[in-house]
C-alpha cells in the first residue's frame, strides 16, 4: 500500500509517521521544509516538497497513492478559516484527479449548529473532504481534547493546574467533553487506512464524558497539588482568553480560538469506534494525563503544539526565514575558537532557552517575555521540547529552530511581538565563534524599537557569547 502523509512535522504528524514507519507500507511525506524531517528519512520514506496551495506538488505527492492523512490546519494564521477551505478543496480534487482511493482526515467533535468558529472550520473542512463520495472515500476521525506530552490542550490544562491553586474560571468549566489519550488518537488514524467500510464514513472517538473542571482537578490529582476551582459567570471571552495567554504557554490567538470552543459540548454523537475498530481499548483520562506527565519528566517529548505553527501561504517568510541578509540593522559580536572544539561549543549553545535560560540577563529576558504576553504573543513558557538535541521547525520559548546545521549553525527567528522580523544566529566559521543578531524593521516604530534597545543589546548579547564560550570551554576541559 503507498501512503501519503501530510502534516508530517505537526503534534499528530510526527507521531503517526513513527507509527507508520514501522508498519508494512510504503510511506510517501509532503513537506514545506524536508530540512525540518529527522535525518535519515529519506532512507524510510519518499519526501516531497510542496504544500497544498502548490498544484503541482501537490500532484506529484498523491500520484501513485492509495490512501492519504489530511492532517492540516491553518490555525495560528488570522485568514485560518479560508485557508483551510482552500486547501482542503485542492487537496480532494488533486487527489480524485490521481485516483487516491481514501482520505483520512482527523477533526474535532463538535455539532456544527453550536459550535465555536475555530470548531466549525474543522467541520468544514471535513465536509469538503467528504464530499465527493462518488469519486473516494473519505475516512473522518473526531477527537476532542487530545491528553499527551506537548498537546495544547494538556498544555493548557498542566500550567492553569501548577500555577493557581485556586483558580477563578468562567462557567465553560462545567461543559462536557470526552478527551482521549494522544497514543490511542495515534491507533485509530493508524487502523483507518485499511478498515472495511462501505462508502464515507464518521468515527467519533473519545474516553469518558467528564467537565472541564474534573479534568484540571485529575491533572492535579496526578500531579500530587491540591487545588480549588471557582466558576463565575461574569468572565468573558476575551478576559478568558488573556488569562490564558497569560499564564499557558499558548499565545492569545490561538487561546481565543480554544476558549470559544470550551462553551459547547464535544461529546461522542456516534457508535462507529466501537463498530469498526472493536479491539481499540482507549485509556481513561488518568491513565492518559500520567503518561504525558512520565514523558514531561524524562525528556521523552516526540512533538508538541507549537513546533508546526505559521502561515503555509506566507511567501515572505518561505523565502526569507533561512536569510537574514535582508536585515538592515545587525548586532555582530564574535571570538577565536581557541582550543574550544567546535562540538563543544555547539551543543553549548545548542542548549539555549527553556530552564538552561539565556546565558544571563535572566531577569531582562524575564520581563521581555511577560511584555510579550501582555501583547498576546507567546511569551518565554512555551520553553524547548527537549534541554539538549533541537530539530528545525521546532519552538524555543518565544522563538523558532530555522536553520540547523552540526557543529557550525544554529539561526532562531523571533516569535514575540515585534515591530519587525528578528534573528539570532550562532556560527562557527573561519576559526570563529560569531553570534549576530539581526533585525528588518517594520516603518519608523521599528527602527526606533531596536535603537532604543541597543544599550541592552550590548549588555545582553556581549555577555550571551562570552558566557557560551567560557561554557563551552570548561566542557571541552572537562573531556580532556
Amino acid at each position: 500500500m503507498k501512503v501519503l502523509l501530510t502534516g508530517a512535522n505537526g503534534y499528530i504528524g510526527r507521531r503517526l509517521k513513527q507509527r507508520l514507519l514501522g508498519e508494512e507500507l510504503s510511506l510517501r511525506l509532503l513537506v514545506r521544509d524536508p530540512r525540518s524531517l529527522s535525518s535519515g528519512i529519506d532512507s524510510r520514506a519518499e519526501v516531497v516538497q510542496g504544500d497544498t496551495f502548490n498544484r503541482d506538488s501537490l500532484r506529484r505527492a498523491l500520484e501513485g497513492v492509495d490512501v492519504a492523512y489530511y492532517l492540516i490546519h491553518s490555525l495560528q494564521s488570522p485568514d485560518y478559516k479560508e485557508l483551510d477551505r482552500q486547501s482542503a478543496q485542492n487537496f480532494l480534487e488533486a487527489a480524485i484527479e490521481c485516483g487516491v482511493k481514501r482520505i483520512v482526515y482527523l477533526g474535532g467533535l463538535g455539532v456544527k449548529e453550536h459550535a465555536s468558529e475555530h470548531l466549525k472550520s474543522r467541520i468544514e473542512t471535513g465536509e469538503i473532504l467528504s464530499g465527493r463520495p462518488d469519486a473516494i472515500e473519505t475516512v473522518w476521525i473526531r477527537a476532542g481534547v487530545i491528553i499527551g506530552s506537548g498537546s495544547a490542550s494538556f498544555e493548557i490544562i498542566r500550567h492553569l493546574t501548577e500555577k493557581l491553586p485556586m483558580m477563578v474560571t468562567p462557567r465553560w468549566v462545567a461543559t462536557l467533553a470526552q478527551p482521549i489519550g494522544v497514543d490511542d488518537v495515534i491507533s485509530y488514524l493508524a487502523r483507518a487506512r485499511d478498515i472495511r467500510c462501505d462508502g464515507n464514513l464518521i468515527v467519533d472517538i473519545g474516553s469518558e464524558q467528564m467537565t472541564y473542571k474534573e479534568m484540571m482537578l485529575g491533572c492535579a490529582h496526578a500531579l500530587g497539588l491540591r487545588r480549588w476551582i471557582v466558576p463565575l459567570p461574569v468572565l468573558t471571552i476575551g478576559l478568558s482568553s488573556y488569562w490564558l495567554n497569560i499564564f499557558t504557554p499558548v499565545p492569545y490567538n490561538v487561546a481565543r480560538s480554544l476558549i470559544e470552543g470550551l462553551s459547547s459540548e464535544v461529546v461522542v454523537q456516534n457508535d462507529n469506534a466501537r463498530k469498526y475498530f472493536p479491539d481499540i481499548h482507549v485509556m481513561p483520562f488518568s491513565e492518559a494525563v500520567e503518561r504525558a506527565i512520565s514523558e514531561m519528566e524524562n525528556n521523552q517529548v516526540y512533538s508538541r503544539w507549537s513546533d508546526a505553527g505559521g502561515s503555509a501561504v506566507d511567501l515572505w517568510e518561505t523565502n526569507h526565514r533561512r536569510d537574514p541578509s535582508s536585515a538592515i540593522l545587525l548586532d555582530r559580536q564574535s571570538i577565536p575558537l581557541g582550543d574550544v572544539s567546535e562540538k563543544s561549543l555547539y551543543d553549548t549553545f545548542c542548549s539555549i532557552g527553556g530552564r538552561e535560560g539565556w546565558f544571563g540577563y535572566e531577569l531582562l529576558w524575564e520581563i521581555r517575555g511577560a511584555i510579550d504576553k501582555l501583547l498576546g504573543g507567546a511569551g518565554l513558557n512555551r520553553g524547548r521540547r527537549d534541554p539538549r538535541s533541537l530539530r528545525i521547525g521546532e519552538s524555543v520559548d518565544f522563538w523558532r529552530v530555522e536553520d540547523l546545521v552540526e557543529n557550525q549553525r544554529l539561526l532562531l527567528r523571533a516569535q514575540m511581538k515585534v515591530p519587525g522580523k528578528a534573528w539570532l544566529e550562532f556560527r562557527i566559521q573561519g576559526g570563529e565563534f560569531i553570534q549576530t543578531a539581526y533585525f528588518h524593521p517594520r516603518g519608523v516604530w521599528g527602527r526606533l524599537y531596536w535603537y532604543l534597545l541597543t544599550p541592552l543589546h550590548y549588555l545582553v548579547f556581549g555577555n550571551m557569547i562570552r558566557t557560551i564560550y567560557e561554557r563551552a570551554k570548561n566542557t571541552n576541559g572537562e573531556k580532556r
